[in-house]
């Protein structure tokens, strides 16, 4: 029987300027997609990461983990102009 393992990656969804959303993953270079809504965007998302996990382990190359946590804040800073 074949194992099932759970890979979580952080996925970055920016609004996209023709409406809904792109979104990337860092941690797997090119794995990225998009949709009209956020649900939709991160449904789409986790298809690209399963199908991109899927080549990886076919072509026998190493699937990366994401070891730590990542924190994501925003920062302002004043510029004069």
């Amino acid at each position: 029987m074949k194992e099932t393992k759970i890979y979580k990656y952080t996925a970055i969804f920016e609004p996209a300027q023709e409406g809904g959303y792109i979104v990337r993953v860092p941690m797997l270079p090119g794995c990225r997609t998009q949709g009209e809504t956020f649900e939709e965007a991160k449904k789409m998302i986790k298809d690209a990461i399963k199908s991109y996990l899927t080549v990886l382990k076919e072509d026998g190359d190493r699937i990366p983990k994401e070891e730590e946590e990542l924190i994501e804040t925003r920062i302002a800073v004043p510029v004069q102009i």
